[in-house]
């Protein structure tokens, strides 16, 4: 559905009103397409302190396709190495590397703050590490311009190496509506790519809800990014999944992810395994728990934890998901922040954050397989067009970019998720929300 406040911003009448009026004015993001897939503009290296990754964090963002740069006059993006601030007062070099840059940060660019994770043995170092979430989430509130700001965390025994397809997403369109997100690495080494303009090729790919929105759209990215795709959805979607299949060049499998059964025709319908699994169907019954019966809460909680949770230990536990496998399950920032009328919805999807942190680790050490969640924030789609007219624009307008997202933002992180060099990217819960003004 089209965002006429959008429009009407873009416009001179449009900006001198809603800048008389004090309201939120948001820019058009750049997303990634055939003919926009980088940032148009040089990357600023800067260091905070002493670094011991500096050479390799180089190398590494010249792989980004961007022209690194020491000075820059409007940088597209900017990278601030911070691994080397372990006390308090090494914030001040934060701010006064940072300070002079950030206004001139061409619109819709990307800081990224690297650092390292609070030691629970050095409460100083703990003490800087974290105000650095505080500083990066609050300057994702304040850069404005369709502009984004993040804080990867490199693990303390790790390499930068490890970072490359995290640089690469955060650093690209891709990333347009991610910001204030904290992204904390493991030490696993990342696997090859040999073609990054297909770093799916060879994979195979099942995606639930397939038929339409959000699952139709992580079925076309995966698809463009070279995966075989078996797009999954209810038997009663056929009609739509066949298109969607037919337009990707996928198999089609009409399917209830519920069934008992259903790990078992998952497994069938990929004999050489499955590389990626995508959880990304789910329902919504609302309703206040008050007024809410008992088959309303047992719906949502079947589709969307309990076949989630059912379905992964079977796939995992057959061998079904190959070694170097991604699973990528679908939360929301209402299992963050909650939500009026949604207990079980919610609940839900904080179970699949749960789940996440749990079994990742879990599933790298006895499988090979990573697990992480994206957590969408307000996204267009035909549900959140039905939505009534003053609560669309409330879930638009909070959050730093103004702005609801699109299905393609989603599907662009689980993309991420699911490359061969995202090995080091584990247990992690991404929110797609535009930083939501909701919710930790």
């Amino acid at each position: 559905m089209a965002d006429r406040y959008l429009h009407l911003t873009g416009t001179a009448p449009g900006r001198f009103l809603t800048r008389r009026l004090g309201l939120p004015q948001p820019a058009p993001l750049r997303r990634w397409t055939l003919e926009t897939p980088r940032l148009d503009g040089p990357l600023l290296h800067l260091t905070a302190g002493t670094s011991a990754i500096r050479d390799g964090l180089a190398k590494v963002l010249a792989t980004t396709g961007l022209t690194v740069e020491a000075r820059a006059a409007r940088p597209a993006g900017i990278v601030l190495d911070a691994t080397g601030v372990t006390s308090a007062r090494g914030l001040a070099e934060v701010h006064a590397v940072l300070h002079p840059v950030v206004r001139s940060l061409a619109p819709g660019g990307r800081i990224v703050v690297i650092g390292t994770p609070p030691s629970p043995d050095d409460h100083h170092q703990a003490a800087a590490q974290q105000a650095l979430e505080g500083f990066v989430r609050s300057l994702g509130k304040e850069v404005g311009r369709g502009s984004t700001v993040q804080l990867l965390r490199l693990p303390a025994d790790g390499t930068p190496e490890a970072a490359e397809s995290t640089l690469r997403f955060l650093l690209s369109p891709r990333s347009a509506y991610v910001s204030g997100q904290v992204i904390e690495l493991t030490s696993a080494a990342p696997g090859s790519v040999p073609d990054w303009a297909a770093p799916l090729a060879g994979r195979t790919a099942l995606v639930t809800g397939a038929a339409r929105g959000i699952g139709a759209s992580v079925a076309s990215v995966l698809a463009r990014d070279g995966a075989h795709v078996i797009a999954l959805d209810v038997p009663g979607a056929q009609d739509d999944l066949v298109r969607t299949a037919d337009r990707l060049g996928a198999t089609a499998l009409p399917l209830d992810i519920t069934a008992p059964d259903a790990a078992a025709r998952i497994a069938a319908a990929a004999p050489d395994g499955l590389d990626v699994l995508v959880h990304n169907a789910g329902i919504t019954r609302d309703r206040r728990l008050a007024n809410m019966p008992a088959e309303r809460w047992a719906q949502v909680i079947e589709v969307n934890l309990d076949s989630v949770l059912r379905t992964t230990d079977e796939l995992l536990a057959s061998g079904a998901l190959n070694r170097g496998g991604r699973i990528v399950a679908t939360a929301s920032i209402a299992g963050i922040a909650g939500n009026d009328g949604q207990t079980n919805y919610a609940a839900s999807k904080a179970g699949v954050i749960g789940l996440v942190r749990s079994l990742g680790p879990r599933a790298a050490a006895g499988h090979g397989v990573t697990v992480n969640a994206v957590a969408p924030g307000f996204i267009e789609t035909r549900m959140t067009a039905a939505v009534p007219f003053l609560i669309r624009e409330a879930g638009r307008r909070m959050n730093s970019l103004s702005q609801g997202g699109l299905p393609a933002d989603v599907a662009e992180a689980v993309a991420w998720f699911a490359q061969p060099a995202s090995g080091a990217v584990n247990g992690q819960v991404l929110r797609v929300c535009g930083q939501s003004l909701l919710g930790a």
